[in-house]
């Protein structure tokens, strides 16, 4: 059956080679969105995953950081400093604005560090330091990506700035980050008795899951998140906000898959119908030609896949080559939802040949040799 199925698919190995492509490219748009998601993603929670915290303190009610606004009394990191397994506590600021050089403007998530903060500094340094001096910031993003250098002038909330260092692997195609000195933030934007967060490092051993819990319980008005709950919050918000374009794209891979099978497997099964009657001739049952269709169909969806599958991966080692800000990530969730929709692909485009089929006649095969 496989072998007839395989015979039907190849046997124009153009069209074979057209069908596959096709669907190949159908499942390389489903796997690009999600892996460009999916990096999307962990480069955005990639901050908070790397800070050296092990749980975040904000306002009463905030669990993430971008598209959220938490403000709580600086006094509040004295009385974290007091919980049971915390070894270590330090306020950040945080204020999404724009940073300006040579006229042009760059988005960017502005984070204010305390004076010899050993969490919340940029992991990765291309050049420079890692933690800025007085009227010095650190970037990265496309500030770097454009040429920036240290040493260059920068305009940030109205004020100019000094670049000290250029940090990688943490800004993505949405957004830069620049770290600048806590009293540099409080003198641009006034109120140094508040803060956005309070970072905390937990005692070795310690669970921050019951530290996080303790800090709620012993601190008014705050809400307390382990670094890892904090960055799954934070991934929500991006999958929220994609939901609907990822919706509209899978949806047309999907039909651009559905109709590059249904238009090959019907056209190889229509040219090879006095086969089929031949078959049925020799006591084929409908059953085992239906089983030939689906089998050509399964293959067409098979090879397509693991062609597409391939091509993404490809794509996700070329593009930070191309753009350093695009990361590509292809999860297993990406691969397992594409799985089950070539499932429902094959099984759609082999119902009109398979309708086909079921009208073949045995005598088919002497018609043709008479005519």
């Amino acid at each position: 059956m496989l072998h007839l199925a395989h015979r039907n698919l190849f046997q124009s190995r153009t069209k074979a080679l057209l069908a596959i492509g096709g669907v190949a490219l159908a499942f390389m748009l489903i796997f690009s969105l999600d892996a460009v998601l999916a990096g999307l993603e962990g480069r955005i929670a990639g901050f908070i995953e790397k800070t050296g915290a092990d749980v975040w303190v904000a306002q009463s009610g905030v669990r993430n950081m971008h598209m959220a606004s938490s403000t709580i009394p600086r006094a509040v990191v004295d009385q974290v400093r007091g919980i049971d397994g915390v070894v270590e506590a330090a306020p950040v600021r945080y204020f999404t604005n724009v940073m300006v050089k040579d006229g042009k403007q760059y988005l960017a998530y502005i984070i204010g560090l305390p004076g010899g903060a050993t969490m919340g500094t940029p992991t990765r340094i291309a050049s420079g330091d890692a933690y800025p001096r007085p009227g010095e910031v650190v970037v990265d993003g496309a500030l770097r990506q454009e040429g920036a250098k240290v040493g260059d002038a920068v305009r940030i909330i109205g004020s100019d700035f000094r670049i000290g260092g250029l940090a990688e692997g943490l800004a993505s195609t949405l957004s830069s980050l620049a770290f600048i000195r806590l009293d540099d933030f409080d003198r641009l934007l006034g109120n140094a008795t508040t803060t956005s967060y309070v970072l905390v490092r937990v005692a070795p051993g310690a669970s921050a899951d019951e530290v996080a819990a303790r800090i709620e319980a012993a601190v008014p008005a705050v809400t307390a998140s382990s670094t890892n709950a904090f960055a799954e919050q934070e991934r929500k918000v991006v999958r929220d906000m994609s939901t609907d374009i990822a919706a509209i794209m899978n949806l047309a891979g999907f039909l651009i898959g559905l109709a590059v099978m249904a238009l090959s497997i019907y056209t190889a099964t229509v040219s090879r119908l006095p086969e089929f009657g031949l078959l049925k001739a020799l006591g084929a049952s409908r059953r085992h030609c239906y089983g030939i269709v689906l089998g050509q169909a399964a293959l067409t969806v098979a090879l397509g896949f693991g062609l597409g599958l391939a091509l993404t991966f490809a794509a996700s080692l070329l593009a930070p080559l191309v753009d350093p800000l695009l990361y590509m990530q292809v999860t297993w969730s990406s691969v397992v939802k594409a799985a089950a929709i070539s499932l429902v692909v094959a099984g759609l485009a082999a119902i009109a040949p398979i309708a086909q089929i079921s009208g073949v006649e045995p005598a088919i095969v002497f018609r043709r040799k008479v005519a």
